[in-house]
């Protein structure tokens, strides 16, 4: 079997979809497990998803992108204390709760550190990954964090991207629980949180592997 390249959508504190979709897809060493971010908030375990994913480089290679989610936390802890009450109502109380704690600063330091570890886009021959979107007529290293992170597609679609490559992309939550495939473009998040799925895809051969918050594999 050849060295896969799977991608993973928006988690949000899912642990459970996490773990049931690694256990179905597998990771061995030679593999890379793209995560597209939004690791934390709305779900009920974020510690869990990243005590999972610290783990995860034990069986393959990990390249965990920055959501505009984890990133928010990440700006609090470095000296916004005024974004608190709009994170708290975006999903950070949940964080916290998995956390048994009322304080951001009582997550632990392997944890910020996983966050401040994670890339803001990354690309393979014939793919690149963001979390957000991104601007069709500039290279990668130039894309501005606001659009990589914070941009929806609900509120403009790209074109195809000037390097050539397909775009995966979390992010707009996909209502419908489907994969979006425009071609040179897919989004991978399909809202786990609002009673969707987590998806993973195999980027090499187009597999799909689905789980509900519950970690129940949809039959695909």
């Amino acid at each position: 079997m050849s060295d896969r390249v799977v991608a993973i959508g928006d988690i949000h504190g899912y642990s459970a979809a996490l773990s049931a979709l690694l256990a179905a897809c597998d990771p061995r060493p030679l593999d890379t497990v793209v995560t597209l971010g939004d690791y934390i908030d709305r779900g009920p375990d974020s510690r869990g998803v990243l005590d999972t994913l610290i783990d995860l480089p034990t069986r393959c290679r990990l390249v965990p992108i920055l959501g505009n989610h984890d990133e928010m936390l990440l700006t609090i802890l470095d000296g916004a204390p005024f974004l608190i009450d709009d994170w708290l109502s975006f999903g950070g109380d949940a964080t916290l709760a998995s956390y048994e704690s009322s304080l951001v600063g009582d997550i632990p330091t392997e944890h910020v550190d996983f966050l401040r570890a994670c890339r803001p886009w990354h690309e393979t021959d014939t793919h690149f990954f963001v979390h957000g979107s991104y601007l069709a007529d500039v290279p990668l290293k130039e894309q501005p964090p606001e659009v990589l992170r914070w941009e929806a597609l609900r509120d403009r679609v790209p074109g195809p991207h000037c390097s050539k490559k397909i775009a995966v992309v979390g992010h707009t939550a996909q209502g419908g629980g489907e994969i979006l495939d425009l071609g040179y473009l897919k989004c991978i998040d399909t809202c786990i949180y609002g009673g969707g799925w987590l998806t993973a895809i195999n980027l090499s051969n187009g597999q799909v592997w689905q789980a509900d918050q519950h970690g129940r594999l949809r039959t695909m």
